[in-house]
């Protein structure tokens, strides 16, 4: 990973320069009077950055640093990888905490990770050794994923989880063979809040981050009940609601421990998708104040995707968010250096082998634009 790393941000050293200049959101020191109560002296300030350029530690790389390692060991990987970021201006990391009804953190809620083998607190060092470097680490965490019927049936009995699915209650459903959290509920919407204090309260994270896993289906089947006890007429319109309403909760969490924290969404590329496939509701959350400091999509195209090529879609987000508070910074896509794009249409199958310097290119249109950063996912 970390010579994938190196590779991809070699040409971005080049146009980014140095890391991004800190926003008032810094943790650097300061001269602190002896008046001040030493409760209130102590208090971590979040280190965050005015010009984001982040990067994904997703739960799918787990293995290659964190199974089957020490605590010595993962620091070391993690040590090792935060200074190829680093070096490369990397100034914010997302990284996965909760995947998936798991915790890669102390959690008093779910149970461990799979891939988390030893005895250990990956948040913990990551957060310590981000902050040895100046980066930012905001929890990322997926709000309705859960595990799968087959992974459920291993966990303990007082999983909240399996406590729900033995009582019949509809708080959860099974979608293609995994648990899904359903948000049209009160009670889910309360576990969301849990999780998130549960980790704003334990360790000095930067910021919330979640991701594009909302609504797991379009069948009007996984919500038929509670939608028709809602008495609302529109489906999708209330199923928007149902997302933007966690969402909400989730920001005003992590309001409540510190207005500089940071609450980040990284949404699909596509906005009609966001809109009418996960019922994301991306042009309020976007457009208005209290649902998100940043907003990431995810514009994992090339420049000749035949229907959604980058530049277009970059000027659409770059409409989108006009004129708001909410800062917008690019998702883009290193992992696809190298290979066949097979939805992008005929004539861009091969983008991502014919021009290894996409990246680099994409990168560049961000700075041109008015986007506030980019971030990258391996």
């Amino acid at each position: 990973m970390r010579k994938i790393i190196a590779a991809a941000l070699a040409a971005a050293f080049f146009i980014t320069g140095c890391s991004a200049e800190l926003s008032v959101r810094s943790s650097s020191t300061a001269q602190v009077s002896e008046s001040v109560p030493q409760e209130v002296q102590q208090k971590y300030v979040p280190l965050n950055y005015k010009e984001q350029v982040g990067m994904w530690l997703p739960y799918v790389r787990f293995p290659e640093y964190m199974q089957g390692r020490s605590e010595e060991q993962f620091r070391k990987e993690v040590g090792e990888l935060l200074d190829d970021a680093a070096a490369e201006s990397v100034n914010t990391v997302y990284f996965h905490v909760h995947p998936m009804g798991d915790a890669y953190y102390s959690s008093d809620i779910y149970p461990r990770g799979e891939f988390l083998d030893g005895n250990y607190d990956p948040l913990a060092i990551v957060v310590e050794e981000a902050h040895k470097r100046g980066i930012s680490v905001h929890g990322w965490i997926n709000p309705l994923r859960l595990q799968t019927d087959e992974q459920l049936r291993a966990l303990p009995e007082d999983y909240i989880i399996k406590k729900w699915i033995a009582a019949g209650e509809p708080f959860v459903k099974l979608v293609n063979g995994r648990w899904y959290l359903d948000p049209a509920y009160p009670e889910t919407v309360e576990l969301l809040r849990e999780t998130a204090a549960e980790i704003l309260g334990k360790y000095d994270v930067d910021g919330l981050h979640i991701d594009d896993y909302f609504y797991p289906t379009t069948d009007e089947e996984f919500d038929r009940e509670a939608f028709e006890l809602s008495g609302e007429p529109d489906l999708a319109d209330w199923r928007r609601d149902n997302v933007s309403r966690f969402v909400k909760v989730l920001y005003d969490t992590v309001k409540s421990f510190d207005r500089e924290l940071l609450f980040g969404i990284s949404p699909q590329g596509n906005i009609d998708s966001d809109y009418n496939s996960q019922f994301a509701d991306v042009r309020r959350w976007a457009g208005e104040e209290g649902f998100c400091d940043y907003i990431v999509p995810q514009i994992y195209f090339g420049f000749n995707n035949e229907s959604s090529p980058f530049l277009t879609v970059l000027d659409q987000w770059e409409e989108l968010a006009q004129g708001s508070e909410v800062s917008l910074v690019i998702g883009l896509a290193p992992y696809k250096l190298g290979r066949e794009d097979k939805w992008a249409g005929a004539a861009a199958e091969l983008e991502w082998i014919n021009d290894p310097d996409i990246i680099t290119k994409q990168i560049a249109a961000v700075k041109e634009s008015s986007a506030d950063g980019y971030a990258l996912y391996y």
